[in-house]
């Protein structure tokens, strides 16, 4: 939830200039755009508001993704920031057979920072919520308060309007006491409201038909989602600004269809009824979830103006009215994979589908630990699974990710399958395996940072996420930075798309070249026993000096079969790589594998 409402605070910026573009072409092109033109241009301030709570994967099927990666970089560093350096150097564990070495990364506290500010927002929202309702309870007394339309004048004249207006639905007529101008209250059984108090055929035709014209249109929904949003972006006074000419330009188009509807010499009537009303009220309605006649005096004198000058929309101005707002729609619909905070939240979650699961319960070899494992069974293609929803749960891969690194340089043409040495530039490293040459195999089991981090720096950000992305490899996102993106940032992966990696690996179902396979497998082995070879790679993560989780993935190859597993663990304390091959060997003696 605060990574979400990090991402959240950033797409609301880009939705902020999105809608102070619109309004500013709003003004500087009001002569160019007709009233209800300018009134549906306020429509793409909820597709602006709306975007950052639909997941990111919504939008992939619009091959939206290279219009998003210039500003996810940006957004997504700032989420995920890393001390420029790394930090402190910590030796997690070594064996026999088995290294596992980490270097720790410092992250700043903006972690804590978005909880707090999470929950001032979320406080906020309760309090905004409570205020709009505290405005709008007086409608609950105004609907006690209506009576049936009795008049039979009235009725008939309401009857004719409908009818001329083009309202289909049922709509009731009523009277109140409690009102003083004409208003539609009614989410889904809509109610208009005349004052009790006595008024002329002709002022109550006019107030008829401009309520009828938010009934029809749909006002008090629109009106109600405008609410919402208030509620929700209580801290954006923008949101305020823009709704509030939305709500302008509402009674404006509004007006605007009436006087199309009725001849010019009755235009200064309708304008007179306005104010007839407008004299009634002591201040503008605090009814927000009604449309109504009134309103404030800047906006009854906008409307007034509105009305006396009015005349019949032309073609060309039309023309220019929608060659702006399809200006507006590419400008807002280009902004839609950016603004989409969702993306990488949903990022962290992997849909699993599979037919023949086994869910198993292992707790007893994680000792209390936070963890999940995986196995798949190449013959009987069957999944055991610990901790399903752990288990699709995307987390940094730390160094199990050197295997796709050390796969994407070979085929490349950075590394090559009969020479991968590489000769050590004499970089001083916390770990004296570090500070020699190496070749692939050596590399690997030292988990020798430096020399894929050379890989990556050789293949460049834009290929190593096309290789990613065809690979299916978790999110795919590099917005970490080259150096670093694979430890406890951007990248992220779940330890089913661990195994489902290792059994495309393994099949060589795969894009890359059976000899960069099988170069890479030969150096994934580990250990051999009665005739079952055991290959791996352990990860671990080591953040502000303390282990906060460990990988160990790999497969096991019995004469007649293959194993693929992946074991994740997360705590603070003995939750290294190396614990988690301890876990992996021990559930894989249990169940017969190895």
């Amino acid at each position: 939830m605060s990574e979400f409402f990090s991402y959240f605070i950033i797409s609301t910026f880009v939705t902020s200039v999105g809608m102070a573009i619109i309004l500013l072409v709003k003004k500087l092109l009001k002569n160019h755009i007709s009233a209800r033109w300018q009134y549906n241009l306020g429509f793409l301030y909820f597709v602006l508001l709306i975007v950052p709570f639909i997941p990111g994967n919504f939008f992939s099927s619009f091959n939206m993704g290279d219009w998003v990666n210039p500003l996810r970089i940006e957004r997504d560093s700032l989420a995920n920031a890393t001390a420029a350096g790394g930090g402190e150097v910590g030796l997690v564990y070594e064996t026999a057979w088995l290294q596992d070495f980490a270097i720790a990364v410092n992250r700043p506290g903006s972690e804590y920072i978005s909880v707090v500010f999470m929950g001032i927002w979320i406080i906020g929202i309760v309090i905004f919520a409570v205020i709009m309702l505290f405005c709008n309870r007086k409608l609950r007394l105004v609907k006690e308060s209506v009576k049936p339309m009795e008049d039979s004048e009235m009725l008939l004249l309401f009857s004719r309007c409908k009818t001329e207006i083009g309202v289909n639905g049922k709509v009731s007529l009523g009277s109140s006491i409690m009102v003083k101008t004409p208003m539609t209250i009614g989410f889904f059984k809509p109610f208009i409201i005349l004052p009790a108090a006595k008024i002329s055929l002709e002022d109550a035709r006019y107030a008829m038909l401009h309520e009828l014209s938010h009934c029809k249109n749909k006002d008090i929904q629109i009106n109600s989602a405008m609410c919402l949003f208030q509620v929700l972006f209580w801290f954006n006074p923008l949101v305020y600004f823009a709704f509030y000419q939305m709500r302008v330009d509402r009674e404006l188009a509004c007006d605007a269809s009436i006087l199309e509807m009725l001849p010019p010499e009755f235009h200064i009537n309708y304008g007179g009824t306005l104010l007839n009303f407008v004299n009634r009220l002591s201040r503008p309605s605090m009814l927000l979830l009604a449309a109504d006649m009134g309103g404030s005096k800047p906006q009854i004198a906008k409307r007034v103006k509105h009305i006396a000058a009015y005349a019949t929309e032309s073609g060309l101005l039309r023309a220019k009215s929608i060659i702006v707002f399809a200006l507006m729609v590419i400008l807002v619909f280009s902004k839609i994979p950016i603004i989409s905070t969702l993306a990488n939240v949903d990022d962290n979650r992997f849909h699993f589908r599979a037919a023949n699961i086994l869910l198993e319960n292992f707790s007893r070899f994680f000792d209390g630990r936070e963890g999940s494992f995986v196995l798949y069974d190449l013959n009987a293609e069957v999944y055991t699974i610990h901790n399903m929803n752990m288990s699709t749960t995307r987390v940094s891969p730390n160094s199990t990710y050197k295997i796709v690194s050390a796969l994407i340089a070979l085929e490349t043409g950075v590394l090559e399958a009969d020479n991968t040495f590489r000769e050590w530039d004499g970089t001083v490293h916390p770990f004296k395996l570090w500070n020699q040459n190496q070749h692939l195999t050596s590399a690997m089991q030292s988990s020798a940072n430096w020399y894929f981090q050379d890989f990556d720096a050789a293949i460049g950000l834009e290929q190593l996420r096309s290789y990613l992305t065809r690979l299916s490899y978790g999110n795919s996102n590099l917005s970490g930075g080259i150096a670093d993106f694979w430890i406890e940032s951007s990248l992220r992966i779940s330890p089913i798309e661990q195994v489902e990696f290792l059994r495309n690996l393994h099949q060589n179902n795969i894009v890359f070249d059976t000899v960069h396979i099988d170069t890479m497998k030969d150096a994934l082995q580990l250990y051999e026993r009665d005739g079952a070879v055991l290959s791996g790679k352990t990860g671990t993560g080591f953040v502000n000096s303390r282990i906060t989780n460990g990988w160990f993935i790999g497969y096991v190859e019995t004469s007649g079969n293959t194993f693929i597993f992946a074991t994740y663990i997360q705590g603070e304390e003995n939750t290294g790589g190396s614990f988690a091959s301890q876990i992996t060997l021990s559930i894989l003696e249990e169940q017969g594998v190895f």
